[in-house]
């Protein structure tokens, strides 16, 4: 069984940017069902989260050049892109533009052979969640509002009745900790 560690989501991104599809392919078999969980929780609509995740994609394939290891890991480079489009959609009245039919090529193929390994996966929730079960319940709630519900640390610390520089520090260590506790 392949674990998280030992898929090289870094030389996918890198591949990808030297157009290698079948990189592409691998992150979308890899990451499609969880990217679209964190799309859901912002837009509530998995149509429009589904419009999320494709539209990632393509500005994976497209902007893969961009990815700088050195600023953080590849696959937080991937949930950040899908964090951010869900948002930006979840924010806007308006539905985000249609990609062009021609840019679905990189993804075509994915789409319709996606299948990621449920054991894999779970292995991955299960570590996530014991780790997260370590977590104060209050820094814990902080993470879960910021990259699960897509809330802002503005919208934490009102959620919460906490000082907008309390979440950001609990939001900071506990991904610290968590980045720890998962390695």
């Amino acid at each position: 069984m392949t674990t998280t560690a030992a898929f090289d989501y870094e030389a996918c991104v890198l591949a990808c940017a030297r157009g290698e599809r079948f990189a592409l392919r691998a992150l979308y078999e890899r990451e499609a069902r969880w990217l679209l969980g964190v799309a859901m929780r912002i837009v509530h609509d998995r149509e429009l989260a589904e419009d999320v995740l494709h539209d990632a994609f393509i500005q994976v394939w497209q902007h893969a050049g961009t990815y700088r290891p050195e600023l953080g890991s590849a696959r937080g480079w991937l949930y950040t892109i899908v964090r951010h489009r869900a948002l930006k959609l979840a924010r806007s009245p308006q539905r985000l533009q249609p990609t062009d039919p021609q840019e679905l090529a990189a993804l075509s193929d994915a789409q319709q052979t996606a299948s990621a390994s449920a054991d894999e996966r779970g292995l991955d929730a299960d570590i996530l969640e014991r780790c997260l079960q370590r977590l104060d319940e209050m820094r814990r709630a902080c993470v879960m509002h910021a990259f699960v519900d897509g809330y802002t640390h503005e919208q934490i610390a009102q959620r919460l009745s906490t000082p907008l520089g309390t979440v950001k520090s609990w939001i900071r260590r506990s991904l610290a900790s968590l980045k720890e506790c998962m390695a």
